[in-house]
């Protein structure tokens, strides 16, 4: 049991190394991509530098040319401007990408561990890390889930967790000679067969007491359950 769950902890602890490994290259790889973009946009005052050079290398004189002048750097101010809004986008975008990148992968690790918890149940049926059995109260506390039950189904799942504890196997007429007081020899199998149904259509969730309940033939009724879970109060 400790070398399973210490393997358990070492493969959730590899898990998370990796989960933690490709959202660190996401935001690296799409930082390095914005950064190589930004650097190679052009310069937004380029513009502006060509007609400043064209203002000083040419020889304007008519009105009309100064006039041309002053438009085009007007168009070179409105283009730095509008250049400037567009890097802020691109940044903008950059975010929002690795944003739904990160909670793409946390989405997808997510939905791998609950196929793979729901596979684990599948296999193994349900997990019981508690079962406490209150006889005054006639309740039963299954993981923290609360079930009230009749006095006769109390007294079968008493019968079955404490033959669990013994690991023990009874049968339907073991089962009615402990509840009775009597033999087992007197007693019939089908008192017995007949308490557990009991029990099981008290519990009313029919996985819950189809998985709880073992039915091994040939043998007789069990707790599919680890002993060390129960309790009785």
């Amino acid at each position: 049991m400790q070398a399973n769950t210490s393997s358990a902890i070492e493969a959730r602890q590899v898990g998370n190394r990796v989960v933690i490994g490709g959202i660190i290259a996401i935001v690296a790889i799409l930082a390095l991509a914005g950064i190589l973009l930004l650097v190679n946009l052009p310069d937004a005052n380029a513009f502006n530098a060509r007609v400043e050079r064209l203002f000083l290398e040419s020889n304007l004189i008519t009105p009309a040319e100064i006039r041309l002048l002053e438009i085009l750097a007007q168009s070179g101010t409105q283009f730095e401007a509008v250049f400037s809004s567009y890097r802020l986008i691109i940044f903008v975008l950059l975010v929002f990408a690795t944003a739904l990148l990160i909670a793409a992968v946390a989405f997808l690790v997510m939905l791998i561990a609950m196929n793979r918890r729901m596979g684990q149940i599948e296999r193994k049926g349900i997990e019981v890390n508690s079962l406490i059995i209150s006889r005054d109260q006639n309740t039963v506390y299954l993981n923290n889930f609360e079930f009230k039950l009749t006095e006769a189904a109390i007294e079968t799942l008493s019968v079955l967790a404490e033959a669990r504890m013994d690991d023990e196997v009874l049968s339907g007429a073991e089962i009615e000679a402990v509840i009775s007081g009597r033999d087992a020899s007197d007693c019939d199998e089908a008192a017995g067969a007949t308490r557990i149904k009991r029990l099981r259509d008290t519990l009313g969730n029919q996985m819950v007491s189809e998985l709880l309940v073992k039915n091994i033939a040939r043998r007789g009724y069990m707790l599919a359950i680890d002993k060390g879970v129960i309790r009785m109060v």
